[in-house]
């Protein structure tokens, strides 16, 4: 697993974050004024052999345990109220758009291009850096919660209800999202990547999404139909395609430019350019594609995929060039 993405509501790097890690520093410095207050109180109790009139252990008693705490939270709960119109405020027009879907136990990540095309993607979330964006959440089964504790707070997704969430990321990284709301099995392995760039690098990376693959003519000297071939003088990669299309994983998956035309997962269209695999859990790279191709829910207990265990080596090693040839 890669710990190297930030996850931490107190390193901000957005302006709901920021906001809301202030909160957190006064409900914290208040917290520890009301507590000072009333174990000094106590303290003084256990230890002092004085006779104290009955008026002033009144006063001290109100003053201390009632007075004070309501005075502090008065306090606290007006700050924290004054932030919220701010952070509730929608996103400006013209900012980007980004639908995300809850899945059990994975994200649908939906873009538009400047024609309102639709640019699907999974499990990884590219935003500009200094532009606010709106976030339209939904669930296709359970009560989700989508949370990027570095860029701003948590909102809700529930079936037939869209949310809304505007973040506005300050700094470029790579930052990691999460379900914060109990959803099943696999709920702590429901995670996501977040790559904040700059304008350009987004754009880029946009355009790039929207194009389905390159699909070169069949090489056998016809106008016959065409095939996916990412890399046409790789034979395992042609290999791995095959497998792909014969072993069903085209009736889960799609890959814009194929045959390859599923719904019930995440789309993989530019899989190997992705930073994770099976929602976070781990990092794009060979060995670990491998791995969770042969042990699927050993990875990830409780996921829908189901395990291919009838794939032989040389086929999950052909499925493996395969897919991280999906730039």
């Amino acid at each position: 697993m890669n710990g190297s993405a930030s996850q931490s509501a107190l390193d901000t790097a957005g302006k709901g974050a920021e906001k809301i890690s202030e909160l957190f520093y006064w409900m914290a410095g208040g917290a520890s004024v009301i507590w000072i207050v009333v174990i000094g109180l106590v303290i003084y109790a256990i230890y002092s052999r004085r006779e104290h009139p009955l008026r002033m252990t009144r006063w001290l008693v109100i003053g201390g345990g009632a007075v004070v705490p309501v005075i502090v939270l008065t306090l606290l709960l007006s700050y924290g109220l004054a932030l919220l119109p701010d952070l509730q405020r929608p996103a400006p027009a013209g900012s980007p758009v980004i639908e995300v879907v809850g899945v059990r136990w994975w994200w649908r990540v939906i873009y538009r291009d400047a024609a309102g095309d639709r640019i699907e993607t999974a499990n990884e979330i590219y935003l500009p850096v200094d532009q606010p964006v709106e976030f339209q959440l939904t669930s296709e089964d359970v009560i989700h919660s989508f949370w990027i504790p570095t860029l701003g707070g948590k909102v809700d997704m529930m079936p037939g209800r869209t949310t809304r969430l505007k973040l506005h990321p300050t700094q470029e990284g790579v930052f990691s999202g999460v379900c914060a709301e109990y959803c099943g099995t696999a709920h702590s392995q429901m995670r996501f990547r977040v790559v904040v760039t700059d304008q350009a690098s987004f754009e880029e990376w946009l355009v790039k999404q929207g194009n389905d693959l390159a699909v070169p003519r069949d090489r056998s000297g016809g106008s016959g139909p065409e095939r996916l071939l990412p890399d046409a003088t790789s034979a395992p990669t042609a290999q791995g395609e095959q497998v792909f299309l014969s072993r069903g994983c085209s009736a889960c998956h799609a890959i814009r430019g194929t045959s390859a035309d599923g719904s019930v997962g995440p789309d993989l269209t530019h899989f190997g350019s992705r930073l994770s695999i099976a929602a976070g859990v781990l990092d794009n790279t060979p060995e670990n594609l491998a791995l969770w191709l042969e042990d699927t829910h050993g990875v990830k207990p409780g996921v829908e995929m189901p395990e291919f265990e009838a794939l032989c080596d040389t086929e999950i090693d052909f499925l493996v060039q395969f897919l991280g040839s999906l730039q």
